[in-house]
């Protein structure tokens, strides 16, 4: 669906209560420095978005071509999802899960958690303590 925050996001079908499994961020496992080259391989051929999600120093899950419906969370400064990396059987995964109660149709968003870096990415999110930027 479209979205005030950026491009499409994702909107919860159903009700979430407070630390409800909201979704997996599903995608392809790849080390950082593989990482590093399809950002910038993406970049170059002129994809808008890079949909990554850092699961710690070693690996990240690319959803770009191999993902779900997870890669459209957008960031908020005042997100009502947050994440956490799990290891299961030996899997790395990613599970999103409802900071808050959540209410049918309402845009699923988390914090990114950027790290800060020289180039400040613009923030749309319009929380009241919007910060402006995502790094």
């Amino acid at each position: 669906n479209p979205s005030h925050i950026h491009k499409y996001g994702l909107f919860a079908r159903m009700r979430f209560n407070k630390f409800d499994i909201v979704i997996e961020y599903v995608g392809e496992l790849i080390r950082n420095a593989v990482a590093d080259k399809r950002e910038n391989q993406y970049k170059f051929q002129g994809f808008g978005d890079c949909y990554m999600f850092r699961i710690d120093q070693d690996f990240v899950i690319d959803a770009t071509f191999k993902g779900n419906e997870a890669r459209y969370l957008n960031h908020s400064c005042n997100p009502n999802c947050a994440s956490i990396a799990l290891e299961i059987d030996g899997n790395k995964k990613i599970i999103i899960y409802a900071k808050q109660k959540i209410d049918e149709s309402e845009e699923l968003t988390y914090d990114y958690q950027f790290e800060a870096e020289a180039e400040k990415l613009k923030c749309t999110c319009g929380a009241k303590n919007c910060q402006g930027r995502m790094n």
